[in-house]
């Protein structure tokens, strides 16, 4: 009798697992890599399988779109930004002036860390996104309830910028696929 409730144990335990497992699979928010890769500045990812890529913009070396989460609104945008060796400033004047692109923002979350020896700053702002501003942008209206998810990396030929910005349902959605792109890294 023992015996045969271990087995339905370990059966159901098995029949959760599976299911649990599953459950992401197709509707964003997992972490799946496609076999397309980006590149510039001596360092290579791989790009998230259901992300596709967005119109050339200036002053980028990429841009992806990630799909609506549902209920989450509209899609958000990855941008790929390297402006050439030792150009771009310091990391963290530019974790400031995505801060500054909020308005009464959330406290960011910072962390460094280390993928494939390369150095890794990322930081989470959440809040009203105001836009990126400067001369060389449209002024745009004010986002409330938006993310930004930012990665600088220390690359070899200078720092690469990758900045998702979106709704905050859509970008915690695509959090893992973020994650995971920067995870990729390699040179």
């Amino acid at each position: 009798m023992k015996r045969l409730l271990l087995v339905m144990g370990l059966l159901l335990l098995v029949i959760f697992v599976i299911a649990g497992c599953s459950k992401n699979s197709g509707k964003g928010g997992g972490a799946e890599l496609g076999a397309a890769q980006g590149h510039v500045a001596g360092v290579k990812w791989t790009i998230p399988k259901r992300w596709t890529k967005g119109p050339e913009k200036p002053m980028r070396a990429a841009t992806y779109v990630i799909p609506a989460t549902e209920g989450g609104g509209e899609s958000a945008d990855c941008a790929v930004s390297y402006f050439g060796a030792g150009q771009g400033g310091v990391v963290d004047a530019n974790i400031d002036r995505w801060v500054g692109q909020f308005e009464n923002p959330v406290p960011p979350e910072k962390s460094v860390r280390e993928v494939n020896g390369l150095k890794v700053t990322t930081v989470q702002i959440n809040g009203t996104y105001m836009g990126m501003g400067g001369m060389m942008t449209e002024s745009s209206p004010k986002k409330e309830n938006y993310r930004l998810l930012g990665s600088i990396i220390e690359a070899p030929e200078g720092l690469v910028f990758f900045k998702m910005t979106g709704p905050l349902k859509t970008v915690t959605g695509a959090e893992k696929e973020f994650e995971a792109m920067v995870g990729s890294l390699t040179r």
